[in-house]
Order: structure tokens, then sequence, then C-alpha cells
């Protein structure tokens, strides 16, 4: 069973609200807050894609690239002047030091 559905290259997350009866869900992966909510499996459904249709229209009369995300992370300071010296050191910015270093992470696993 999966907890996620999942159109054009968007995914949402689903929860049930046993109180309400009420499947709920939350687009994720975007900075933008995309909610849908259906009293059963097809609405649910229904509700998610139609929530991604209109997004996606949001975004060409906006101007706006959809999906576009924001990510940080908390570390220790003295991490985070380390990864700053090393970034400084290879010519790249802290943004690209950090996405290249996830992306080996994720290559070697």
């Amino acid at each position: 069973m999966t907890n996620q559905l999942h159109y054009k290259n968007h995914v949402g997350s689903v929860f049930f609200s046993e109180n309400d009866g009420v499947f709920h869900g939350k687009v994720i992966g975007i900075s933008d807050s995309i909610y849908f909510e259906g009293d059963s499996v097809k609405a649910l459904t229904e509700d998610f894609q139609n929530a991604i249709d209109e997004y996606l229209e949001f975004c060409i009369q906006a101007g706006k690239k959809p999906g576009e995300s924001n990510f940080s992370v908390k570390v220790s300071p003295s991490v985070y002047d380390e990864a700053k010296q090393y970034a400084a050191r290879k010519g790249l910015s802290i943004n690209d030091f950090v996405e290249d270093a996830i992306k080996s992470r994720i290559q070697a696993s």
C-alpha cells in the first residue's frame, strides 16, 4: 500500500482522518502549499489531479517554473565553516557544493 498519489511528475502525500471520514493530502516537493481532499479514493484522486492542473496553469500565467522547491539544512557552525572554505577552494558556491555532495551520496548508494 502506498500513501502517495502521482500525477504529471508531482507527488501528493495522503492521510485519512478517521474523525472526519475524509482523505486529505498535500503536494510535496515544492515550495507552494497545495492541498486536496476527498471522501473516497476516486474523489481524492480527482481533487489531486485538479489541484495539479490548476497549479500548472497558475505557473504558466505567473511565469513561474513549476515544482521549484526550497531546501535548507542546519549544521553546526564548524561544519558550515569547513564546507564554505572547501567550496571556496573549489570555486563553488556553498549551494553547488551541497548539491554535489548530495548527488554523490545518492549515486554511491
